[in-house]
């Protein structure tokens, strides 16, 4: 069954965002971010980012339930289009200059999450991009992005088929909290054991010259290796990893973002090893990751803003864990030089960095212990990668009506 398609000015009317200086950002109100709408097909339950707006921009640039949120501008086509739809009312929030607001005439006619779901689809995304120009940025006109169509069923079918699609994402997110705890779970006992030595035995064990016995002070290129020499076959197809691949608050790569490449430019990285964005912003902003998921042995190939680090007396976890503490992170930033803008740590400076040593057992211990911690999350990101799928899969046999509901 084909549904009935209509143009979106027909159900909702545009506004441009807010657009201000960096300096009235980080208080005030909650703020929609670029960031928030390029990743997440609907608004989460909080606005974390915040910016100094007034009353008459609050009501001007407001977010309502149905408001739809496109990026307008970007660097690449990719982010381009992308989408987020509020599913209620957000009091006093605004959003980024660099977003389309769509308020919805009626809510009678439409499902917030059925439209979320279709903005989303390979569909829409193939008939909005073919509206785009690219000048110095990629851009859309308001006129062009009125212009688009959506199918529009019943609202009661609207609402089955966001229904069932909704189920997959459920799922989604009861494994993403699971893999939040299992992360903090594995930090908090790496402070514990590391920052404030309160390792196994630690009651019994006696400090000499300030540090636990069998303990040694070191340098951190004694113990980390930083961007190792790896050969990869020039001839062979390579997996390729985006700093869009990286999380600023999970060690999981995001898999989805791959893609193949032949060329051995860039950095090279194996199973195991830890990724760090060397560059700001994205240093500043948490992007680190625990390489999993490359099916080669022989490794894959990223961007050349990462810094590579693998362990050499640790074990791999350890080192990952080291790069999410405040004070390494602190430390790299410290580091940063270069001009406003494009700054970067450069992994000599962090070779340099003062590293306690834990005895070998220790070592061990914490590796026996975080193993199936760290083997749990990587099960359930694959969960979430395989549930992904299936979804993007069903959705469009649901939007053109090829499945029945």
């Amino acid at each position: 069954m084909k549904w009935k398609y209509v143009q979106l000015g027909e159900l909702y009317s545009v506004h441009n965002g807010l657009s201000k200086q960096g300096s009235f950002f980080g208080s005030g109100y909650p703020f929609l971010s670029f960031s928030t709408v390029f990743n997440q097909w609907f608004l989460p339950e909080v606005l974390s980012d915040l910016v100094r707006s007034t009353e008459s921009e609050q009501n001007s640039y407001s977010i309502r339930r149905g408001d739809i949120f496109i990026t307008r501008t970007s660097e690449t086509m990719d982010e381009l289009g992308m989408s987020s739809v509020a599913l209620k009312d957000y009091p006093f929030a605004t959003y980024n200059g660099f977003t389309k607001r769509l308020r919805p005439k009626e809510l009678t006619r439409i499902s917030p999450k059925f439209i979320g779901y279709y903005l989303r689809s390979a569909e829409f995304r193939c008939q909005f991009l073919a509206f785009s120009s690219m000048t110095t940025r990629a851009s859309l006109k308001n006129e062009n992005l009125l212009s688009l169509k959506i199918p529009l069923p019943s609202l009661s079918i609207q609402k089955r088929i966001a229904d069932i699609l909704s189920a997959y994402d459920d799922l989604i997110e009861n494994n993403r909290k699971q893999i939040k705890l299992l992360e903090e779970a594995v930090q908090r006992l790496y402070k514990e054991w590391f920052v404030d030595l309160r390792f196994p035995g630690y009651e019994k064990t006696k400090i000499v010259d300030g540090v636990p016995e069998g303990w040694k002070l070191c340098q951190l290129d004694n113990v980390i290796e930083f961007d190792p020499k790896i050969k990869l076959d020039k001839d062979r197809i390579k997996q390729s990893v985006p700093m869009s691949a990286l999380s600023t608050s999970s060690m999981v790569l995001n898999e989805a973002e791959f893609g193949l490449a032949q060329s051995n430019a860039g950095s090279k990285f194996q199973n195991g090893d830890t990724l760090l964005a060397r560059i700001t912003p994205c240093l500043e902003n948490g992007k680190t990751a625990y390489v999993w998921g490359i099916a080669s042995d022989e490794g894959a190939v990223g961007s050349t803003e990462y810094i590579v680090m693998r362990s050499k007396k640790l074990n791999p976890y350890m080192v990952y864990l080291l790069a999410r503490t405040d004070d390494f992170r602190q430390a790299a930033i410290n580091s940063m030089s270069g001009s406003d803008g494009r700054q970067r740590v450069k992994s000599d400076k962090l070779k340099k960095l003062s590293y306690l040593l834990p005895e070998t057992e220790i070592i061990l211990s914490f590796g026996r212990f975080v193993q199936p911690i760290f083997d749990q999350i990587f099960i359930r990101s694959k969960q979430c990668t395989e549930l992904s799928q299936a979804r993007d899969r069903l959705l469009p046999k649901l939007m053109n009506g090829e499945i029945a509901v």
